[in-house]
Order: C-alpha cells, then sequence, then structure tokens
C-alpha cells in the first residue's frame, strides 16, 4: 500500500470516527484527490449542515496536524448531498467503492453535473469548482 493509499485510508477512519461519535452510520467512504463521497445513515437528531460542517473543521485540523497531505489547503466552502432509497443502498455502496476506476472515465465536475440534473436540482455553472 502506497503513502498516499494509506493517508487516505487513516483520514477515512477519523471521519468514520467523527460519524461514531454522532451515532451515524457508515456504509462507505472513499474519494480522490480532490472530493470524497459517504454514505452514511444521518441520526434523526444532527442537521447535515452541522455534521458536514463538524467533519470539516475537525479533519481540517487533524491533516494539518498530522501533516498526511502537505498540500491540503482546506476543504471547499460547500458540499452536495443527496438521499437514497434504502433499496439502492447497495448500488450507491459499490459505486462509491469504485471511485478511483470511476474517475479514470468522467471528471469530479462532469460527475457532479451529471448528479444535478439527474436529481431535477437547479445549478449555475459558474459556482461549480
Amino acid at each position: 500500500m502506497s503513502l498516499l493509499d494509506r493517508s487516505r485510508e487513516q483520514l477515512f477512519r477519523y471521519i468514520w470516527g467523527i460519524l461514531k461519535m454522532k451515532d451515524c452510520k457508515l456504509y462507505r467512504i472513499n474519494g480522490i484527490q480532490n472530493h470524497l463521497h459517504i454514505a452514511t445513515h444521518i441520526h434523526p437528531a444532527i442537521p447535515l449542515a452541522t455534521l458536514v460542517k463538524d467533519i470539516k473543521i475537525a479533519s481540517s485540523v487533524w491533516i494539518k496536524e498530522k501533516k498526511i497531505f502537505p498540500d491540503f489547503r482546506g476543504w471547499q466552502e460547500g458540499y452536495g448531498a443527496f438521499t437514497c432509497s434504502f433499496h439502492e443502498k447497495d448500488k450507491l455502496v459499490k459505486y462509491i467503492e469504485m471511485q478511483q476506476e470511476h474517475h479514470k472515465l468522467k471528471s469530479y465536475k462532469e460527475e457532479y453535473i451529471e448528479l444535478l440534473k439527474e436529481n431535477g436540482i437547479e445549478f449555475n455553472e459558474k459556482y461549480l469548482l
């Protein structure tokens, strides 16, 4: 396992710990250099925005303290969140597992625009990274 892979694994475990502390159930986490996907059941008492904020703040501090990603300057300002039915969970988990392969064929921006359109969400492309 490469150093980058070990660092990613450490980050994913750290985020998993945050989710566990908030009584959220992690199904899968994975990502590439410019984004993460997290499939989780969010505890009903936890607002999504609060959960994302807490993950970003805690993981930013942790990454900088551990110096595991020297080029890390912080998470982007926004985020995207989508729901899925329980019946689609396994399909979503498989999709997240395959991120490295998936992004050899499609960029993050292409993927995100596709998700927005697929879910009928209006957006202005000038605000997308």
